[in-house]
């Protein structure tokens, strides 16, 4: 992948597909709205077929694991044509696991020590997670002058109402939203309101 997960669209559509036979539809759908990457989370037992198939059917879309919690969801992904890894936490062993597959990784941080020791190891992107719990807007914005060269992506109690403001700040990239996929919309195969989900998260852009 070319670009940065937190240069591919201001919204990071943050997805739990139960079943693989979604993930294309999905993905369409969130293109369609001008949202051209997707997470999908390893949460559910077919989600490394859901991005197997993203990879192999739709790739104008970039599509990343997310949830990744260990070196084997690392190579799971790449094999799976993964463009990109993002994880809740990390630890030095999958962070050397994801940093030797190639891929973009974005290790989830929640306090400014977890954020000061990746950036010793080189790593200058990461996601804020569970952003509103962890201070949400203001303790980013507390962060931006002392850790001026991290740059963030925001997940967790993001919401259409407060992504702006998240969007709004010098060191956030992109937020991730896990309201662009809907459950009941996934269940119905409502694939004309994800893009019109998607089409208002990529009018947030800055």
């Amino acid at each position: 992948m070319d670009h940065s997960p937190l240069d591919l669209a201001p919204v990071l559509p943050v997805v739990v597909l139960e079943d693989p036979e979604n993930a294309v539809p999905l993905a369409r759908a969130l293109a369609a709205g001008g949202l051209t990457a997707v997470e999908v989370t390893l949460r559910t037992p077919g989600a490394v077929e859901a991005i197997r198939r993203i990879a192999a059917e739709v790739p104008e879309v970039a599509v990343g694991a997310g949830t990744v919690l260990g070196p084997e969801q690392v190579e799971e992904a790449r094999a799976a044509g993964a463009g990109f890894l993002v994880s809740p936490g990390w630890t030095e062993r999958l962070l050397g696991a994801a940093q030797q597959s190639g891929l973009p990784y974005l290790p989830g941080v929640s306090t400014a020590s977890e954020a000061v020791a990746l950036l010793e190891r080189g790593v200058r992107e990461m996601k804020f997670f569970p952003a509103q719990a962890a201070g949400g807007v203001p303790y980013l914005k507390a962060l931006a002058s002392p850790l001026e060269s991290a740059r963030f992506c925001p997940t967790g109690g993001i919401t259409p109402e407060n992504a702006g403001e998240y969007l709004a700040l010098p060191n956030v990239g992109c937020v991730g939203g896990t309201w662009l996929a809907p459950g009941d919309a996934l269940a119905a195969g409502d694939w004309a309101r994800v893009t019109r989900l998607a089409e208002q998260a990529n009018g947030l852009r800055r």
